[in-house]
C-alpha cells in the first residue's frame, strides 16, 4: 500500500510537466531563431543593430584618415595637387564605375533576397563579387603603375624635391587609405561569394535578413571609395 501510494504523486508531477509543455507552459522558438531571441524580429533587429554599430565604429576609422587628410591637404596645398595629378584619372573613374554598378546589383539581390526568388538573388550576388573582384584587379593594376613611376613610399619614391615632402604625405594617405579600403572589399566579396552559394541552396531560415546586413556592408564600403575619389583623383583636376 505505501509503496503504490508513494509513486502516484511521482507519476502525477510528470503527467502534469507534460500537460504544462503540451498546453503551451515552454515556449518554443521559431526555426531559425537562436538564444536569447523571443522570435526572428527581434533577432533580426539585432543583426541590423549591430551592423550599424560595426559600420559606425569603421566610419570613425576612416574619419580620422580623413581628418589627417584635410589637415595636410591645407597645409601643402601645391604638393598635395601635384601628387594628385600623378595618379591614374582613367583608373580611378573606371573603378568609381565599377564600384557604383556593384551597388546597383547588391541593392537588386537583397531585393531579390526579400522576394524569396533564390535563384536571382545567387546570380546578382555573384555578379556583385565579380565586380568587386574587377575593381580589386584594377586597383592591383593602378598599384603597379604607382611603383613604375616611382610613387610608392619607403620602397621606391621619386619627387620634385621642391614639393618631395607634400608628395610623399599624399601617396602614404593614398596607400593607406585605399589599401584599407580594398581590405574591406575583400571581405565583402567573400561575403558576397558566401550568400551566393547559400542563396542557391537555399539551407539557411530568413536567409534575406542576412543578405540585408550583407548589403549594408557592401554599401558602406562603396560610400567610402565615394569620398575617397575626389579627395585622390580630383584635386587638381576641378
Amino acid at each position: 500500500m505505501s509503496t503504490g501510494s508513494s509513486a502516484l504523486p511521482v507519476d502525477a508531477g510528470r503527467s502534469g510537466g507534460v500537460a504544462g509543455r503540451r498546453g503551451g507552459g515552454i515556449a518554443t522558438r521559431p526555426a531559425g531563431v537562436v538564444e536569447p531571441f523571443r522570435d526572428a524580429a527581434q533577432q533580426a533587429d539585432a543583426a541590423t543593430l549591430g551592423m550599424w554599430l560595426f559600420l559606425a565604429t569603421e566610419m570613425l576609422f576612416f574619419g580620422v584618415l580623413f581628418f589627417a587628410y584635410g589637415l595636410a591637404r591645407a597645409a601643402m596645398p601645391e604638393a598635395f595637387a601635384a601628387a594628385s595629378r600623378e595618379t591614374s584619372f582613367l583608373l580611378g573613374t573606371g573603378n568609381t564605375a565599377v564600384l557604383l554598378t556593384s551597388s546597383f546589383t547588391m541593392a537588386a539581390a537583397v531585393r531579390a533576397a526579400q522576394l524569396r526568388s533564390h535563384g536571382t538573388a545567387a546570380l546578382l550576388l555573384l555578379l556583385t563579387a565579380v565586380l568587386g573582384l574587377a575593381f580589386a584587379g584594377i586597383k592591383l593594376t593602378e598599384y603597379g603603375l604607382d611603383y613604375r613611376h616611382h610613387l610608392v613610399p619607403v620602397l621606391d619614391f621619386a619627387f620634385d624635391p621642391r614639393l618631395a615632402r607634400g608628395a610623399l604625405l599624399f601617396f602614404w594617405l593614398y596607400f593607406t587609405t585605399t589599401g584599407l579600403h580594398l581590405v574591406h572589399l575583400t571581405i565583402g566579396v567573400v561575403l558576397a561569394l558566401t550568400f551566393a552559394w547559400r542563396e542557391w541552396r537555399r539551407r539557411t531560415a530568413r536567409l534575406h535578413e542576412q543578405v540585408e546586413i550583407v548589403g549594408l556592408y557592401w554599401h558602406f564600403v562603396d560610400l567610402v571609395w565615394i569620398f575617397l575619389y575626389p579627395c585622390l583623383y580630383l584635386v587638381s583636376r576641378t
